[in-house]
């Protein structure tokens, strides 16, 4: 099976599902991490381009660590627009990677770039398998066979925008996976510093187990991830991720 983990910046696939991916390659599944952007605008210290070289590597050395392959789409930080180019070049993200099941962004989360980033993922599932959307100016690709899955992952520190929980559809139970998460995150030292500077957040290894314990509570397991699955026509209804990971699955209450 082939899994798409679409997000907007270098280590968002880490934080949020960085225990699902450790799972789905485990039990031998090919896993892509695609971000939309470099990181771009993620520094005080160098120019946008320096540090989105710096990111890109330490994105790749993340998806690394559990063998995951990695790419970015080249968008730039605060500037990932729903428009009809925008449109056209995740469409041809989601050709080249032909994947089976995508995890992406929520559609309300607190940054312009993860939602901008579902919304283009969402359009873009159902454009894939249409031979006459042309996305040829972003790559030949193939069109895909059918619309993959979808499903979204949880906002940041699972809340709504008003601060409310967002409770999830399912839990992923990834308590076996936290060391290599962190080990994932870990890949990603620019964005620590960062995440100090701009976001006043000491260390996002401990906060990203924070989270991850806080979803899991849900579903009493000391560490989870949760996901919702988009099921409007004519997106596929039936359970794959679940099913994947039956043994992993855990419901909230």
């Amino acid at each position: 099976m082939r899994i798409l983990h679409i997000h907007a910046h270098p280590d968002d696939a880490e934080i949020f599902t960085g225990g699902t991916l450790a799972l789905l390659r485990e039990l031998g599944h090919h896993v892509t991490i695609v971000t939309m952007t470099p990181g771009d605008c993620g520094s005080h210290q160098y120019s946008s381009e320096e540090i989105a070289a710096i990111r890109r590597g330490e994105a790749a050395k993340g998806a690394a660590t559990i063998g995951a392959d990695y790419f970015c789409a080249e968008f730039r930080d605060l500037s990932i627009y729903v428009d009809d180019a925008s449109r056209r070049r995740v469409t041809a993200v989601l050709r080249r990677a032909q994947p089976d099941l995508i995890l992406t962004a929520p559609p309300a989360d607190y940054h312009c770039d993860h939602e901008a980033t579902s919304h283009l993922v969402r359009d873009a599932c159902f454009a894939a398998p249409c031979e006459n959307y042309d996305c040829s100016a972003y790559g030949d690709y193939a069109p895909m066979k059918a619309i993959p899955h979808l499903y979204f992952v949880d906002p940041a520190e699972g809340t709504d925008r008003e601060c409310r929980p967002s409770v999830p559809h399912f839990i992923v139970d990834i308590s076996s996976k936290l060391d290599i998460k962190r080990d994932m995150l870990a890949s990603h030292d620019s964005q620590r510093r960062w995440l100090q500077e701009h976001h006043g957040m000491d260390d996002y290894l401990k906060t990203m187990e924070e989270w991850s314990a806080k979803v899991g509570g849900y579903a009493g397991v000391p560490y989870g991830e949760g996901f919702r699955q988009y099921k409007m026509h004519p997106y596929p209804v039936t359970p794959l991720l679940e099913d994947l990971l039956a043994g992993y699955v855990r419901r909230p209450g």
